[in-house]
């Protein structure tokens, strides 16, 4: 009820053990989840059903002095909260984090902004006393954790470890490229081409060697007249599908590094005249919006787990916080999650 002033007083743990008719040491115990403690569960229930409905909530700060936990996390990331990709991330973090009654810290690093800046913001974070942090880049590659990090425990997104000592999530990459194969290869395609990236980061190579495990799956010979590589953007997709393109055997389908790339091959199939997916087929990867939804028509693609990625990370985060003080010290192979194929409209059977 408010007070003169309108405002509404703060309901404390003596005000909900005195509704429920128990000690503050009960209430304590039912609230912290203490376990050992010899509270029968219709007491419990009773004491969680008054606080909720008094709207008692925890202090946070006065716990955290106790317990020397501040039920808060940090989220250390390389540019990809302005990326089309880091709203899933974030999203998959927070709602993980709100199931553990976790807050979620951020700070946004520039991708340029180097070692020196990157140890200043993990520095900033353990001053606010989080009781770990996640790692997340912009792309998948490896990095140079910084050594602020291992003072509390922590885990990576989308990157490796140098040292193979922070537990790691990633995109299972290779596995989703043969799966895209496959598709290609259900739909009577043999003569697919991939338009790779020119620039070597773990994601080239990852989806070039999906590339071939899925043509040596259909028993499709390896032609390195049909492996090109061109900036991975959509002039790298344009110029490295127009001299695929241009030739008398032609292939039937072309299997691009990621959507912008294949923008660029819709644009190189149509200035030779080429209709899409009638005379070739064309696919990317990241399912990235609103490229891949948007073009006409729209492109089969395979999509990373980014909201999967950022849940993982808490979780996988929050037991390591709960365990021993020096468990998340130890060598680990990074967690592959699957990357779906996402089937739209760019991809026709082939009859040649």
């Amino acid at each position: 009820m408010p007070d003169e002033d309108g405002v509404v007083p703060k309901v404390g743990i003596r005000d909900v053990a005195r509704a429920a008719g128990v000690s503050v040491t009960t209430v304590s115990h039912v609230l912290n989840e203490t376990p050992h403690t010899r509270t029968s569960e219709a007491t419990r229930d009773r004491v969680r059903s008054v606080a909720r409905d008094l709207g008692y909530t925890p202090n946070r700060l006065a716990r955290g002095l106790r317990t020397r936990a501040s039920d808060m996390i940090g989220l250390l990331t390389e540019e990809i909260a302005t990326t089309p990709h880091a709203g899933r991330i974030i999203l998959g973090a927070q709602e993980e984090a709100s199931r553990h009654n976790l807050t979620l810290a951020i700070i946004n690093s520039h991708l340029d902004a180097g070692a020196d800046a990157r140890r200043a913001d993990a520095r900033a974070l353990i001053e606010r006393q989080v009781d770990g942090i996640i790692y997340a880049t912009v792309f998948h590659h490896e990095v140079s954790v910084p050594r602020e990090l291992r003072a509390v425990p922590a885990v990576l997104i989308g990157a490796l470890d140098r040292q193979g000592v922070v537990p790691a999530v990633l995109p299972d990459e290779a596995s989703g490229a043969a799966d895209l194969v496959a598709l290609l290869v259900d739909a009577g395609h043999r003569r697919i081409a991939f338009a790779d990236s020119s620039i070597e980061v773990p994601a080239t190579q990852g989806r070039l060697v999906g590339y071939l495990r899925g043509l040596e799956q259909a028993g499709i010979p390896r032609d390195d007249r049909l492996i090109t590589a061109g900036v991975s953007e959509a002039g790298g997709g344009y110029t490295t599908s127009l001299e695929l393109l241009d030739r008398v055997d032609r292939p039937t389908a072309i299997f691009c590094y990621n959507d912008r790339m294949a923008m660029g091959a819709y644009r190189a199939a149509q200035e030779l005249g080429l209709r899409i997916p009638d005379d070739v087929s064309i696919v990317g990867f990241d399912d990235q919006a609103p490229i891949a939804a948007s073009v006409h028509p729209a492109l089969t693609t395979v999509a990373l787990p980014h909201y999967e990625m950022g849940a993982w990370a808490v979780a996988t985060l929050t037991r390591l916080i709960q365990s021993s003080s020096t468990s998340w010290y130890r060598s680990t192979h990074p967690t592959l999650l699957p990357c779906p194929v996402v089937i739209r409209e760019s991809v026709a059977q082939n009859n040649q």
